[in-house]
């Protein structure tokens, strides 16, 4: 099973290679895939034939116990045949459906083969996880299916309804899943149907939630609304999603799922309710439509409600006659929507108004509707006629269901011979359409299906030998599945469903006044739009009244939650009550109260600078914390994060009011001190809690050991952070990465790279001869804003800084140090020289731009990783290299550095890209403004001339 599934993803990334080689004939070389499949479940007939089951397994992701677990059984036999055996032939009937040169032929031939895969893995999943994880895949693939024409607005917006509708039920089964795989205790479906499961509301709400999903993956009231709509797909994905493949999806997972679940509270009239209702209402919407695609679409959901309500039902004559109707209505309507194709392409036109003689010109493809048709309407000797009887029979016991499935049958059949009569009729005043030929690779497809319609009939106790072993789950079977079972009831009603049919079919038109009243006053479409402009407006509404631009606002909404929610928490459990000591030296408390102080004090500053100053102040008490905690390399880390953000601030600060706003009132700020003050004792009380809360051995007891032992080096911390966490760091390299970017796009409207030049423009005002020029950048900047000291002093010691960070980069193995402290060090070594020396000093330090210094230390953080997995070892391993160099001597290197160099890196090209935006960028805007705000800019009297 794996390997059928590897074959479709492998062909799904060839398709496109094939389509560019041989344009719609790679269709051909496609259709091996799913046929492999189909030849697959033929070969696997003698496995389940009584009952047994295909089984793999394959270890997946350890850490949630969730392996790879495959299961075929009758049901998922049945539909693997049907997957793969129309998939391969709805792939040839594509070949010459599309011409050459057609538009996104590649990727439907690539999506189609795809969601023939994921199908694969729903059907194949044993576990439930799984088996969501195919669901969701044949929602995407379908999506990018219906929107083929991604030119049309018609087909986008059909392809967003259905992602839309099934996205949102497919969510709601994921829950219902997780609340039932909790409930059980496994996720296993085969251990779930194997043991009793507790009843009780928490069962009904997962039921519920799982149906939610069923029923709109299949079209079922009242989530039918999307498949109409996705007509607009071409016919080929119409005559495999929407009648062989996905919409079955919630038809099988019902079924799957019915043995086991059918007896709680709300399944059987949750899925006979709606499956009838959406039976009669969408074979009444079939006779109004004069689209045949359309016909076919509603006809498609009429059926579908007959089917959740049949396989749903959970008895096993029923489940036997859903089987078999799932099995019937895959041939007869695949089959008729390839019909479809083959008309639109000949008459150029699928409105039975506008069709009269089709069935002059080509007497084969005539015969094939003929057939899939007969069979739609449940006619002798087709299968269709065979699994009609056995649904009936099925619910003799039951008058008020039966009459349902009775009169949906009836509009069954008025519809089938309206499709007929518009497809093939001669029609009064209607130019016939001019004959012309029909390839074989169309003509055969819908053949074979119609073939295989009318020869499954004669074989029905043949099927019933087949599909017994699914309905033996749910019990004893009395029915049988018989092409003539005797003067049954059920051939009584069979007869009286083709009578009333055909003079439901008579009438029409007499009756075509009573079809355009009778319609529900706001179609399926309005109301989804409806729904859809509601939560626009409610989303609106929501973001006018919550986003008013206020960060204060934003910042009070967060804190309360804090307060309320945690906090309320927090103060239930009362976990401070325990005896925890307050300073181990006397100097802690000073520091407190340093940190304490200058927090108030930034609490009533007036001017920006000083209230950002102040905050640093409490950054550069926690650090000493953490000094006298005896945490160097933390204490080192926050030494130069805050003295990093002091400059970032200050770049920040030269385009802001010098003082703060006289507003808000003296009242509100009282009000926003206590949610300050309160959420600062909550955020306590929460550290305390996390501390009081621990029962077990914290995991970095261990951490020292590991750091010798598999980390080879002797700094815990970062060791920790580039082997025994590494993919937590890798997260945070994303992230920085992603912050860069992002502050860049706010800021620059030209090259991220800088300015290039590296002497000063015309214009500007040049150094007098005869002095020395400490920084190339020094004489481009305004006089007075230059400091001669300065230049001199970082010239002097900016390569010591650089050689410095590169010292911690390497010794922070088995020292304070790392890759995240070195590129720090390097990042406020370009600080000073570019506040030494401007804009273009920067440029002269670092001529390329901050983006391939990001993407090399990303590269070579995911290589290191890369490397250690193709060594045979884990993602991001380290490993250790001992090696005696001539003139050296013994030289030690742990891999896990070249994650650290990306590290450093990555850091480097952060502070860069911040300088380049913040500082450079901002400055050419102030020289272009003329603004003169405290920012570097060029000489008055140059700008003035």
């Amino acid at each position: 099973m794996l390997v059928l599934l590897i074959l479709h993803l492998v062909a799904a990334l060839a398709a496109p290679l094939l389509v560019r080689w041989w344009g719609p004939r790679a269709c051909y070389p496609l259709a091996l895939a799913p046929a492999a499949a189909f030849g697959w479940a033929v070969a696997r007939t003698p496995a389940v034939a009584h009952g047994g089951a295909v089984v793999e397994t394959y270890p997946w992701i350890r850490q949630l116990d969730l392996d790879i677990a495959l299961r075929v059984t009758t049901l998922s036999w049945l539909m693997t045949l049907l997957i793969g055996g129309v998939g391969a032939l709805v792939l040839v009937y594509s070949a010459h459906y599309f011409s050459e040169g057609s538009t996104g032929l590649a990727r439907f031939a690539a999506v189609l083969v795809a969601f023939a895969g994921a199908m694969l893995v729903l059907v194949f999943a044993d576990d439930l996880l799984l088996l969501y994880v195919g669901w969701e895949l044949t929602t995407i693939f379908s999506y990018l299916l219906i929107g083929q024409s991604t030119e049309r607005r018609s087909s986008r917006w059909a392809a967003a309804q259905a992602l839309t509708v099934t996205t949102l039920g497919g969510l709601a089964m994921l829950v219902g899943f997780i609340m039932l795989g909790e409930h059980a205790g496994t996720y296993r479906w085969s251990e779930i149907s194997a043991q009793p499961l507790p009843g009780g509301g928490y069962l009904v709400g997962a039921v519920l939630l799982i149906l939610a999903g069923a029923l709109s993956k299949s079209a079922v009231l009242p989530f039918s609304s999307w498949l109409p709509v996705a007509m607009a797909a071409p016919t080929p994905v119409s005559a495999y999603l929407h009648a062989a493949a996905m919409v079955k999806a919630g038809v099988y997972l019902v079924g799957l799922l019915a043995p086991v679940l059918a007896t709680v509270g709300p399944w059987r009239p949750v899925v006979q309710v709606a499956g009838v209702a959406t039976m009669l209402l969408g074979g009444w919407a079939a006779l109004r439509q004069t689209d045949l695609k359309l016909l076919l679409a509603y006809g498609t959901v009429s059926q579908l409600g007959l089917l959740v309500a049949v396989t749903g039902s959970g008895t096993p004559d029923a489940a036997l006659a859903g089987t078999a109707m799932l099995l019937a209505h895959a041939l007869f309507k695949a089959a008729l929507f390839l019909v479809v194709g083959i008309i639109d392409h000949a008459a150029g036109t699928r409105d039975l108004r506008e069709l009269s003689g089709l069935r002059h010109w080509s007497r084969p493809l005539f015969v094939v509707a003929v057939l899939a048709a007969a069979s739609m309407a449940g006619v002798p000797p087709l299968v269709g006629f065979v699994a009609k009887e056995a649904v009936f029979d099925a619910f003799t016991d039951h008058p008020v269901l039966l009459a349902g499935l009775v009169a949906g049958t009836v509009l069954t059949v008025a519809y089938s011979a309206r499709f007929l009569w518009g497809a093939f009729a001669d029609r009064a005043g209607v130019e016939p359409v001019p004959p012309k030929s029909i390839a074989a690779s169309l003509l055969v497809p819908p053949a074979v299906l119609a073939g295989a319609g009318l020869l499954a009939g004669p074989a029905a106790s043949v099927l019933d030998d087949l599909l017994r072993p699914y309905a033996d789950l749910l019990g004893g079977v009395d029915a049988h599945l018989a092409l003539w079972a005797g003067p049954t009831p059920a051939l009584g009603l069979s007869v009286v469903a083709l009578l009333g049919g055909g003079l439901l079919f008579a009438v029409r038109g007499p009756l075509a006044p009573v079809l355009a009243r009778l319609r529900s006053p706001v179609g399926g479409n309005q109301g989804y739009e409806w729904v859809v402009g509601r939560f626009d407006r409610l989303a609106i509404d929501v973001t006018g009244a919550t986003q008013r631009g206020s960060l204060p606002q934003y910042l009070g909404v967060i804190l309360l939650t804090l307060v309320l929610v945690p906090g309320a928490a927090m103060l239930s459990a009362t976990p401070w009550w325990s005896r925890i000591p307050l300073w181990d030296s006397l100097l802690q408390p000073v520091v407190v109260l340093v940190i304490t102080v200058a927090a108030v004090l930034a609490v009533g500053a007036r001017r920006r600078l000083t209230a950002m100053l102040l905050v640093g102040m409490t950054g550069y008490g926690t650090a000493m914390l953490f000094v006298l905690h005896g945490a160097p390399d933390l204490a080192l880390t926050q030494f130069l994060v805050e003295t990093s953000t002091i400059a970032v601030f200050v770049l920040v600060l030269r385009r802001l009011p010098e003082r703060f706003s006289a507003r808000p009132l003296r009242r509100s700020r009282w009000v926003r001190r206590a949610i300050g003050a309160t959420a600062g004792v909550v955020a306590a009380g929460l550290a305390l809690t996390a501390v009081g809360a621990r029962r077990a051995p914290g995991i970095s007891a261990a951490f020292p050991d590991l750091a010798v032992a598999h980390g080879y080096g002797r700094n815990v911390v970062n060791v920790t952070l580039v082997d025994i966490r590494a993919w937590d760091t890798m997260g945070e390299l994303a992230v920085l990465v992603v912050a860069a970017t992002g502050v860049a796009s706010l800021i620059f409207e030209r090259s991220r790279t800088g300015p290039r030049p590296r002497r000063p423009e015309p214009g500007q005002r040049v150094s007098r001869r005869g002095r020395a020029v400490w920084l190339r950048g020094g004489p481009t900047l305004h006089e007075e804003r230059r400091s001669i000291v300065l230049e001199v002093v970082i010239r002097l010691i900016f390569h010591t800084v650089v050689l410095f960070s590169l010292f911690l980069l390497f010794s922070g193995h088995n020292a304070p140090g790392g890759g995240f402290t070195g590129g720090l060090v390097a990042g406020l070594a370009l600080v000073v020289r570019y506040l030494a020396g401007g804009r273009y000093e920067l440029t002269e330090a670092v001529p390329i731009g901050a983006g391939p210094i990001l993407g090399a230390g990303l590269a070579m953080a995911v290589g290191s990783g890369v490397v250690a997995l193709l060594l045979g070892g884990s993602v991001l391993e380290s490993a250790k290299v001992d090696r005696a160099l001539p003139l050296i001597g013994d030289a030690h290197l742990v891999t896990s550095i070249f994650f650290d160099i990306g590290v450093y890196l990555v850091v480097i090209g952060l502070m860069l890209d911040i300088l380049r935006s913040l500082g450079a960028e901002v400055d050419r805007h102030i020289e272009a403004t003329g603004a003169a705000t405290g920012g570097l800019a060029v000489d008055k009297g140059d700008r003035t001339s």
